[in-house]
């Protein structure tokens, strides 16, 4: 790992935040806003399943574990873009 200049810190602490940030909306709208919608979102039919039940049993918890693997792609490729990616020795 090299050592980052102060500009660089700076530069990959602002994008590393915004990538949070984007990330915790994201799943906020997932772990709450579809939950507080649940009622009206079962008049639409996904796969036979009310779509408010679908979203709280299974596509809440799918978007959370895509979501995991798609910051963890995004936060390496921002280390690596300012040369502090962990080696993989």
């Amino acid at each position: 790992m090299s050592e980052l200049t102060a500009e660089n810190r700076v530069e990959h602490w602002r994008q590393t935040k915004r990538l949070m940030i984007i990330h915790l909306s994201v799943w906020f709208v997932f772990a709450y806003v579809v939950h507080w919608f649940a009622v009206p979102l079962n008049n639409i039919n996904f796969f036979g399943w009310p779509l408010g039940y679908y979203m709280s049993a299974q596509g809440s918890l799918i978007v959370f574990v895509v979501q995991l693997f798609l910051f963890n792609r995004q936060q390496h490729a921002i280390d690596t873009k300012f040369g502090v990616a962990e080696d993989q020795a």
